[in-house]
């Protein structure tokens, strides 16, 4: 499948005339050049942007001194994915390695940007990750074009003291969560169990992935959107529902209003990510101690399901004239155990490495000393991620997202939830046909 994706996302680029794009030479297990010579010293860059990762990089500079990693610091995710396109278009200036977002790897591969190392020791590393991760990096396919390095399988964070005031049960079905909803409100006109975001796409493709959502496929040469679907219309019915009932916020998270609310109470749950710790730290941490994490709620309790909020990989882009050495540095960073515990000490990430989570996160986060088998329930969350294909065109289905489901979320109406599905659909398709691509 990824091989005929790349092929028709040549083809549909180039009738578009948009980039140059199609299988160049350095696409495949690449031109090794002075990587195949023990005594010549390669120098390979780095665009990245997790903190600290420099630090990291040291340790293999130190053990490897023939190939030699230097990290040029980025802003962000965004702005690195707009430089490497405009490197890529451009002909030159792009790095040989790059952080990238599971979500842009699709615009990277249709902008031929990324090389494919199936023909690299990166390929050897399946076994490292949950299979959703590894249909990330592979677009379910034969090529790859990334080594997964953190995720952010989500997980249900509450106040175990107000739950234990309330003598309510840990939600284990949707069901269940919005009867917890329910009482909490009732206990309290002004607390919630959550709120629903309308700013935080992430999230929601996350909450969708867990109801079986892919929201893109590819069909030979061709794109199909698939948004406006049962799974993405379940969950955009059952947020919608329990808005217009009242017993859900309705505003976005991140706010100032927000991080009072998770102070004083009156958030009493978080839908979140591995990564929420370090959130709930920074903006409640005078709440430490009394949140628990636990399973997300289900919609089939016998078929345990979470999905994905955030996360990125490192990959090799299709200008490197040192592919090989820069796959085998993707596969140290990610797969060596002393390279994983120092992302997870100095960059402070959550490992898509399934060993390395399990020996470097063995003492929960300080926030939830209270809960020694944390990272035991985020490992279990991480192996039960369903697989999601990200298309060429996510941004513009993000924004829809945003415009969309502020609307809904102000009008607190069920119905314009459900709207708002349609109108991210039809937005999506008519970007994809728009900017060239074919789509069925």
């Amino acid at each position: 499948m990824r091989k005929s994706f790349r092929a028709g996302a040549v083809a549909m680029l180039a009738a578009a005339t948009i980039l140059t794009a199609g299988c160049s030479g350095n696409s495949g297990s690449g031109s090794s050049g002075a990587a195949s010579d023990p005594n010549q010293k390669v120098e390979l860059t780095y665009w990245a942007w997790a903190p600290n990762l420099d630090k990291v990089v040291e340790l293999w500079n130190e053990k490897n001194p023939n190939i030699h990693v230097t990290v040029n610091k980025q802003d962000g995710g965004d702005p690195a994915v707009t430089k490497l396109l405009t490197a890529v278009k451009a002909g030159s200036g792009a790095p040989d390695l790059i952080q990238a977002e599971y979500q842009k790897i699709p615009t990277l591969v249709a902008a031929d940007a990324l090389a494919d190392l199936s023909g690299t020791e990166a390929n050897g590393t399946e076994s490292h990750f949950p299979e959703g991760v590894w249909n990330d990096v592979t677009l379910g396919g034969d090529a790859l074009y990334s080594v997964p390095q953190d995720t952010g399988p989500m997980v249900f964070y509450y106040r175990a003291d107000v739950f234990e005031k309330l003598g309510l049960s840990v939600p284990t079905t949707w069901d269940e969560y919005a009867q917890a909803a329910k009482a909490v409100h009732a206990a309290d006109p002004e607390a919630y169990l959550g709120t629903f975001s309308s700013n935080d796409a992430g999230w929601f493709t996350g909450m969708t992935q867990q109801a079986g959502a892919s929201w893109w496929g590819i069909d030979g040469e061709a794109w199909n959107v698939k948004i406006d679907q049962d799974p993405t219309q379940k969950v955009a019915g059952y947020w919608g529902g329990l808005v217009e009932e009242g017993i859900i916020d309705n505003k976005p998270m991140y706010t100032p209003e927000w991080n009072t609310a998770l102070n004083t109470g009156k958030q009493v749950g978080w839908l979140s990510a591995a990564w929420g710790p370090g959130v709930l730290a920074g903006n409640a941490g005078a709440t430490a101690g009394q949140w628990k994490v636990a399973p997300m709620p289900q919609w089939d309790a016998s078929k345990p399901s979470t999905g994905n909020w955030g996360g990125s990989s490192t990959a090799v882009t299709s200008q490197s004239k040192n592919v090989d050495a820069a796959a085998k540095f993707a596969t140290w960073l990610n797969t060596d155990p002393e390279a994983v515990k120092a992302l997870v000490e100095v960059a402070g990430i959550y490992p898509a490495d399934n060993e390395g989570a399990k020996s470097a996160l063995t003492k929960a986060p300080e926030f939830f000393s209270n809960q020694p088998d944390f990272y035991e329930v985020v490992g279990d969350a991480a192996q039960n991620v369903g697989s999601f294909t990200y298309g060429p065109n996510v941004n513009v289905a993000y924004n829809a997202y945003n415009d969309q489901f502020a609307k809904a979320a102000q009008s607190k109406q069920k119905s314009a939830f459900l709207d708002a599905v349609k109108s991210m659909q039809q937005v999506t398709v008519e970007d994809l046909k728009k900017t060239g691509f074919t789509v069925k």
